[in-house]
């Protein structure tokens, strides 16, 4: 399991689809890692569909993730939690968590960086890259020196995420990140399977290049 094409599933952007369909098809077009992200849902109803979307991430052989909330990971039998600045710490959740259960944080420098990985991160995302529309909380992007900066500060597979485009994950690729994370460039095109196969695409490409 790795992070190359890591697909947040949002129900307003993928225009009513559930989250368990839009990681069904998500996966069906190559997606590696799937992340669960609602802000919206009771716990009950986000532990429902959690679950739903365990058994396809466990069919399809792909990662899964749920954002903020550590609870409803573990009683899902999610792989892990993604964890924003202001979730609970990193060395607080590794803490709680049986040894395997995949942690990454989203971090905004290369101090953040550092100290998620010697917190006991998995993976670190920094966010955003670019400026996005998708999470409107995110604030503006940092940019590529940034994230070339995150990659030479720490050995943690580092996922981009934030106004990933198929236009620009190339330069991404380039720049350092390990793998992308993508709402609106999967989840929000009208055939979600082929935007992961393409994008998907372009990022084995680009590590190529790099290579």
């Amino acid at each position: 399991m790795g992070y190359d094409l890591y697909v947040i599933t949002d129900e307003t952007i993928g225009r009513g689809l559930s989250h368990a369909e839009l990681a069904r098809r998500a996966v069906a077009g190559g997606a590696d890692a799937i992340q669960l992200r609602d802000k919206t849902l009771s716990g009950r109803d986000l532990l429902r569909a959690a679950s739903a979307v365990r058994e396809i991430t466990q069919d399809a052989g792909a990662l899964f993730i749920v954002n903020d909330r550590l609870d409803v990971a573990l009683a899902s039998g999610a792989d892990g939690v993604h964890l924003g600045a202001s979730d609970l710490p990193v060395a607080e959740v590794r803490r709680l968590t049986p040894p395997g259960f995949v942690i990454g944080a989203s971090v905004g420098s290369v101090a953040a960086a550092v100290r998620a990985a010697a917190e006991g991160a998995d993976y670190v995302a920094l966010s955003p890259t670019f400026s996005t529309a998708s999470k409107g909380d995110a604030g503006p992007g940092h940019g590529l020196a940034v994230l070339s900066a995150v990659r030479a500060a720490v050995s943690l597979p580092l996922v981009a995420i934030g106004g990933i485009t198929a236009g620009n994950v190339s330069g991404v690729i380039a720049a350092g990140a390990d793998g992308v994370a993508v709402i609106s460039a999967v989840v929000g095109e009208d055939d979600v399977t082929a935007a992961a196969r393409d994008l998907r695409s372009r990022i084995a490409a680009a590590k190529a290049g790099r290579r």
